[in-house]
């Protein structure tokens, strides 16, 4: 017997930073990450370097931060063409990667360079200086794609120089 589905009340969820992006870029731009070097910060009110042990044993991180420097009037919840390019197909918000999302929330793969006291040194992380992080993440290899992924071409123009 199918179970029949409830409706879904909203419900509030509160974040609280783990930590901040120190260092690396200052300003909000697309394009060149690669290079960047930065720190993520443990705040030290709530954790002590434990929380980092094991971590060094692993050459990529995770960040899972918040975009806060987009006004929640910029958010997007349609479609629109990436970055504004109407070169590029118009396709929903959830088709693409960009800030002005519903919860401003971003996810990054980056190399974890070494761990010292509170601070993860990386590089390639696509965050500014001063961001929220939200959650860090060891990256395993099981946990990425399982067989072949596709991509439309504008994607790959996209993203051709965003490393």
């Amino acid at each position: 017997m199918a179970q029949e589905h409830a409706e879904h009340t909203p419900v509030t969820i509160v974040a609280h930073p783990v930590g901040h992006v120190v260092g690396g870029r200052g300003e909000v731009r697309d394009d060149e990450w690669g290079d960047v070097e930065s720190v993520v910060r443990l705040d030290a009110e709530a954790f002590g370097p434990e929380a980092l042990a094991g971590l060094d044993a692993f050459s990529h991180l995770e960040i899972v931060y918040h975009f806060d420097r987009v006004s929640p009037d910029a958010v997007e919840t349609g479609a629109r063409h990436p970055r504004g390019n109407e070169e590029w197909p118009l396709v929903g918000i959830f088709a693409q990667r960009g800030k002005n999302r519903p919860n401003r929330l971003g996810v990054s793969r980056c190399r974890l360079i070494r761990t010292e006291g509170l601070d993860l040194h990386v590089r390639g992380l696509d965050a500014v200086d001063g961001t929220p992080v939200l959650d860090i993440k060891p990256y395993m290899t099981e946990f990425g794609p399982q067989g072949p992924t596709t991509q439309p071409a504008w994607a790959d123009e996209i993203m051709r120089h965003y490393y």
